[in-house]
């Protein structure tokens, strides 16, 4: 059984996060493990409450499944702060932990703060140099790479800046454009750029995404998929789940994770 790692916080109306994130894996066929990293109180209409754990508690969670079970990809997602960041990293490395796919969650879908600014600095200076990927949507792009990013050039040009920084690939999603009847999601693995498209879903506002798309990415390189199709087959996967989205809460619509197996 392939398994795979979410260092993560909780979101307990279970669209985004630790939650998202074990789904994920389960559609996958992926036996997915967990630490969590903060806590939040969340439901479709946004987060009222949040609360980051003690950086050696969630060391500890991390170091209890890694002596137990083979790791064989790992995801971070919502770190909360430089403390955790510096801990989680210092963790991954002690450990050997492999094909670490980085969600850079700094703002929740509705606009919440996830990471205090110098937790910003160390992801992009501690946790960067040591990931496989690294999944910003445009407006994390443009924090990290201190650049404009809407124009597909300007893509090209922030994922190389941010490769710049240490991440071995940079895969950029264009959910978050304003213009266009495609999504357009860049890789840039190495040298190599690569585009892959999907068409656009009239979703006005769905929760969740990039936690799924990481996880998604995550539970395929654990299957030993290459870089570039689990890319491809993260986009695929995440616009079916748009497109089977849940209504069932008062404010943004929530990912179907199973959409394939209601499908079939």
């Amino acid at each position: 059984m392939r398994t795979t790692l979410t260092i993560a916080g909780s979101d307990s109306s279970g669209g985004a996060g630790i939650q998202a994130d074990l789904k994920t894996f389960a559609a996958f066929g992926v036996y997915g493990l967990s630490a969590v990293t903060a806590v939040t109180a969340q439901s479709t209409v946004g987060i009222t409450a949040s609360a980051p754990l003690p950086a050696d508690l969630v060391i500890a969670q991390i170091e209890a499944v890694a002596g137990d079970i083979a790791i064989h990809a790992t995801k971070t997602g919502m770190l909360a702060t430089a403390a955790i960041v510096e801990a989680v990293v210092a963790t991954i490395e002690e450990l050997d932990l492999p094909l670490v796919v980085a969600d850079p969650v700094a703002l929740s879908s509705s606009g919440q703060p996830l990471l205090d600014a110098d937790g910003v600095l160390a992801l992009v200076s501690v946790l960067l140099p040591r990931v496989r990927l690294v999944t910003p949507n445009l407006p994390e792009a443009e924090l990290i790479s201190g650049c404009r990013v809407e124009s597909l050039p300007e893509v090209r040009d922030a994922a190389r800046r941010i490769q710049d920084l240490g991440a071995a690939a940079v895969v950029i999603t264009g959910g978050h454009a304003r213009h266009g009847t495609d999504i357009v999601d860049v890789l840039l693995d190495g040298e190599t750029f690569y585009e892959f498209r999907t068409a656009r879903i009239n979703a006005p506002s769905v929760h969740g995404t990039g936690c799924t798309f990481a996880s998604a990415i995550a539970a395929q390189l654990a299957r030993e998929s290459s870089l570039p199709q689990a890319v491809e087959r993260a986009q695929t996967y995440v616009a079916g789940a748009i497109a089977h989205r849940l209504e069932i809460g008062g404010g943004q619509s929530l990912l179907d994770h199973f959409w394939q197996a209601r499908s079939g």
